[in-house]
């Protein structure tokens, strides 16, 4: 299989250590020609990752998105949610024509506020077949020490989300497949605002206990507002049927909860320490995705009713300036 990443980030570039380990051969978009130009000469990403060292020679880097498109047989999508579309509006409508793609993102689109699958299916005719999806509880930092991690691959045909998991596993990745495409995706969405919420906790001296009382509920809100989206989608059935505490639903939640490698949960402790949402993202080197989650999410919920009180009051913190204490003190008496 002929792969190519659209991305240069750090979970961009732990992948193309996953595969390129694996002895794969990859096309590798990099917007930068300076980054391309240092990982041909140095072997190494200079911006993320930069312990990972590279065979240069399972590389081909290429500034031009169409370039890497077209050479590619399956496309791994693995930048930030908030520049997708912008990166990918400049591709001819039939650019991914006879393409798989896996989608590496954590966040609804903001500009549209669609998962990444709803928008190809509108823009590039892309079926949900030809979509996977590569989730679970995996900071690229840990990809990068090669310690041990689990990748979930979701695809409507389990049987082929199994084929595509196969060039990923290795001494360091293990692989799960399931066929809940959709919601992986918004439990992923959902972890990283709870994780904002978790750091803004701890910037406001909540201890371990009440983080473990948070977590829990925000894991039994997270399956409420899947199940209540199916409902929407008339899916019920199956849906009922999802096991929530398994690594890509619950065991995601809980590392971006608790580790220190979270940029949601740095990016909330900054909150919570008194700083506005625009001093947080100047010092912040990278996307935390729970920030325009929540405010996709809250225009999601207006049609979907769910019950979601922390989202809820997260979002309200970030986007219409409650402040961060009175937040919780409103989250304090919804916790059981």
């Amino acid at each position: 299989m002929n792969f190519g990443i659209i991305g240069s980030g750090s979970w961009a570039t732990a992948i193309a250590k996953i595969l390129t380990d694996n002895g794969n051969t990859i096309n590798w978009f990099i917007r930068n020609d300076k980054t391309i130009a240092h990982i041909k000469h140095r072997k190494h990403n200079p911006q993320y990752l930069s312990q990972v060292y590279f065979n240069t020679d399972q590389l081909l880097l290429s500034s031009s998105i169409e370039e890497v498109v077209k050479n590619s047989e399956t496309l791994i999508i693995a930048i930030p949610s908030a520049y997708a579309e912008e990166a990918l509006k400049i591709l001819p409508r039939a650019a991914f024509n006879g393409k798989k793609i896996i989608s590496a993102i954590k966040g609804i689109l903001p500009g549209s506020n669609q998962l990444l699958n709803e928008y190809l299916k509108e823009k590039f005719d892309v079926e949900l077949n030809n979509y996977f999806t590569i989730l679970g509880p995996c900071h690229a930092e840990e990809v990068a020490s090669e310690k041990l991690s689990y990748l979930t691959f979701s695809g409507v045909d389990e049987n082929e989300a199994k084929q595509v998991s196969s060039f990923f596993k290795n001494d360091y990745i293990n692989v799960v497949t399931n066929t809940d495409v959709v919601g992986v995706q918004y439990a992923a969405i959902l972890k990283n605002i709870y994780a904002l919420g978790a750091g803004i906790a701890h910037g406001l001296e909540y201890g371990d206990n009440f983080l473990s009382v948070y977590i829990a509920n925000c894991a039994h809100e997270l399956g409420v507002f899947i199940k209540q989206l199916m409902w929407d989608e008339n899916d019920t059935t199956e849906q009922n049927l999802v096991n929530y505490a398994t690594s890509v639903y619950l065991g995601d939640l809980l590392v971006t909860c608790y580790s220190l490698y979270s940029r949601n949960r740095t990016f909330g402790n900054m909150i919570g320490k008194g700083y506005s949402v625009k001093a947080a993202q100047l010092e912040m080197n990278m996307v935390a995705e729970g920030y325009y989650a929540s405010k996709c999410v809250h225009k999601t919920n207006q049609i979907v009713k769910a019950q979601i009180p922390v989202v809820q009051t997260i979002y309200e913190i970030l986007w219409e300036h409650l402040p961060a204490e009175e937040g919780f003190k409103k989250i304090e008496t919804l916790l059981r």
